[in-house]
């Protein structure tokens, strides 16, 4: 038996997650994942209006708002086979493209960047090299050698106290780190411009959404914008112009600087593409839908197996049967009650049974969904591959942009194999990114298009049937697919399952033992210091984990779990 690594909390994600490792011969031989808190929020829904869903789900997570009010009201309009009108539907495509391009540069700069950056050794860098260098890369407005020199300032005031501030908790010097000092600097000056430019993103859910987090417009049939022209209270073209704005200042981030990046730090650390793959059966559904119906989408979306292109199921439609029947989740090795085997998320059962961390039993409260019973991987990747099968140009074209750029500085050619990896899953999360933000102005278009033509309407009333009906909303989410399954009876929720990206790739070992993504994706990673293991956080961190939504804590009998007091 090899040495035994327990990372407990896994830092810079949203929530509570586990990983132990077993490392022999300088690699990792096994892997468990474990989600540390309990989801109970399905229980919290039993009874309830099914038009109230949306916003209970939201506070399943203070990060993953918007996805799940949107997953949640199409679960209700499927069940209810409802038509939503054209405005509702570009109003909320606006909105969960620009949370989802807000959570992408966050997730890259803020959360996982410095992963592969040493901060510290920005210190020893010439602003002027930097500046020529980001000047061959691109012409962002930000790369000048005044801005490189004024963050270097800054940096060096930090480390002169003894207090690195934000960089406080890094693996500065470890033998992993790469990048030289002028990209380094680079780096930690695009770490500070995202933190502004990630601003308008948000601004335009919160427009939109009239908060954020936690958007208060969505309804099950619509949106409750009212639009009007001549009215400053509601959504109105003023109003639309600032999101436009907002827009293109996104553009030119992701397309001057945040692809640029990927590219350059997957040349730089061009043998991370061989390490991390794991699962390579990924899973992505449809998003962005363009008629009443939900059975046209701006973005595809489907099943490749084993990585292989040739091979991609697309899923077309909100009533898609494929998708439906494909879906069930495991506990065998989840701390709930179980031996009934996998279910469908429409049986689903969430008790709790916890009994500590066992190696081969029980170990997390995370469930294990599978397809069509194997493990899938979720999240940019999968859907980057599944557009990419389908012919997606736009995807094309800047997946093909990001692997021409990066083989450019490596020297070398890059094979599209190499986004089956740890850097891949960035450089997806990146060219998913650029995608998302020639559709989000392209939803702009649209709306205001229609306005002009005199339809104003958002909203079409429910009607719950007497007797029993069920349905799932799915939503192409940042970190991947999410579904909301809802069994409705006289009005009333019977049974409600939220199956998240986090619950796929996170999971456990399913019904078969077989390792969920995370465990996969760490088997052969090597380790060179497991005093230190950053290239364990390398790997999760690529997935951008969310485990408050993956599981949720509840105290049974409603007691306070934790009290925080604001100084």
């Amino acid at each position: 038996m090899g040495k035994r690594i327990t990372i407990d909390p896994i830092t810079r994600i949203e929530g509570h997650l586990r990983v132990d490792c077993e490392v022999n011969g300088g690699k990792v031989s096994k892997a468990w994942a474990s989600g540390q808190m309990w989801r109970g929020v399905e229980q919290i829904l039993l009874g309830h209006d099914p038009r109230d869903a949306w916003a209970i789900t939201q506070r399943i997570c203070g990060v993953c708002t918007t996805v799940h009010a949107v997953a949640s009201v199409r679960a209700v309009e499927n069940a209810l086979q409802m038509e939503v009108p054209v405005n509702a539907q570009y109003i909320r495509n606006l909105i969960i493209t620009a949370h989802a391009i807000h959570d992408h540069i966050v997730h890259f700069y803020h959360l996982s960047a410095l992963d592969w950056v040493d901060v510290v050794s920005a210190l020893k860098a010439d602003p002027a090299k930097t500046a020529s260098l980001a000047g061959g890369l691109s012409n962002w407005n930000g790369n000048s050698r005044q801005e490189f020199t004024k963050v270097k300032e800054r940096l060096a005031g930090f480390v002169g106290t003894g207090q690195l501030g934000i960089f406080t908790n890094g693996y500065w010097g470890h033998p992993a780190m790469k990048l030289s000092p002028e990209v380094n600097l680079l780096a930690v000056t695009h770490y500070l411009q995202a933190l502004e430019v990630q601003r308008y993103a948000n601004k335009i859910v919160a427009v939109l959404g009239s908060k954020s987090p936690h958007i208060q417009n969505m309804a099950v049939g619509g949106v409750s914008n009212p639009i009007a022209l001549d009215s400053q209270s509601v959504l109105t073209i003023e109003r639309l112009l600032a999101v436009k704005e907002w827009i293109d200042k996104l553009n030119d981030f992701i397309k001057n600087v945040y692809l640029v990046d990927i590219a350059a730090i997957g040349a730089f650390y061009a043998d991370w593409t061989a390490i991390g793959a794991g699962v390579t059966d990924y899973l992505s559904v449809p998003d962005l839908p363009l008629d009443t119906k939900g059975t046209q989408f701006a973005l595809p979306g489907g099943y490749v197996k084993g990585g292989d292109l040739a091979s991609v199921k697309p899923i077309k439609s909100f009533n898609d049967a494929y998708f439906r029947d494909g879906v069930e989740e495991s506990v065998k090795h989840s701390w709930y009650k179980g031996g009934k085997g996998a279910l469908h998320p429409y049986k689903g059962e969430t008790e709790p049974d916890y009994t500590d961390f066992q190696d081969n039993g029980k170990y997390s409260w995370v469930k294990s969904p599978t397809f069509y019973s194997k493990p899938a991987q979720v999240g940019p990747l999968s859907r980057v591959l599944a557009m990419a099968a389908q012919n997606h140009k736009p995807t094309l074209k800047y997946l093909t942009g990001v692997l021409d750029t990066a083989g450019s500085l490596a020297n070398t050619k890059i094979p599209l194999a190499a986004v089956h990896s740890t850097i891949g899953r960035h450089a997806a999360r990146a060219v998913s990114c650029a995608v998302q933000v020639d559709e989000l102005a392209n939803q702009w278009q649209l709306l205001v298009d229609n306005i002009g033509k005199g339809d104003t309407k958002t909203f079409n009333k429910p009607v719950f049937p007497k007797g029993e009906v069920s349905g799932v909303g799915f939503h192409e989410a940042p970190r991947g697919v999410l579904s909301h399954w809802v069994v409705i009876k006289g009005g009333k929720i019977t049974n409600y399952q939220a199956v998240v990206p986090t619950t796929w790739n996170a999971a456990p070992r399913n019904e078969g033992d077989e390792p969920g993504p995370y465990e996969a994706s760490l088997m052969n990673t090597p380790i060179a210091d497991p005093e230190r293991p950053l290239e364990v956080l390398r790997t999760v961190h690529s997935f951008d984990p969310c485990l408050a939504c993956a599981v949720h804590v509840l105290d049974a009998e409603g007691k306070p779990v934790v009290q925080v007091k604001a100084l």
